[in-house]
């Protein structure tokens, strides 16, 4: 099952702080995000795929390990909400609000 929001819950972001798919030697490498985050920011992709995608000028990348968990992602027209990640530094959660169902992703910069 794709990870995915179930009320409050991040279901499936459980690998704990110390997963090491999820260390950066260089978090925010390239800036932190410096749009809307959270409920209430909802971007509409405008192109890309999964190694490198962008809205509203700002370009991110999923982790390449969760590639296949957006196989199903409209990457010229879904709508996100980007979510700051509070286990993992550096790294971000994309939340896709047509399949309900989220990817980490690394801010790649504007």
């Amino acid at each position: 099952m794709a990870p995915h929001v179930d009320g409050n819950k991040w279901v499936g972001h459980d690998t704990g702080r110390d997963d090491a798919r999820l260390h950066m030697d260089h978090p925010f490498e390239h800036g932190r995000f410096p749009g809307g985050i959270g409920k209430g920011h909802v971007w509409r992709l405008a192109g890309g795929g999964p190694a490198r995608f962008g809205f509203g000028g700002f370009f991110f990348g999923v982790a390449p390990f969760e590639f296949a968990l957006c196989d199903g992602w409209l990457w010229d027209s879904d709508q996100i909400v980007i979510y700051d990640d509070p286990d993992h530094i550096g790294w971000y959660l994309a939340y896709n609000v047509r399949l309900g169902t989220y990817v980490h992703v690394n801010y790649l910069g504007a």
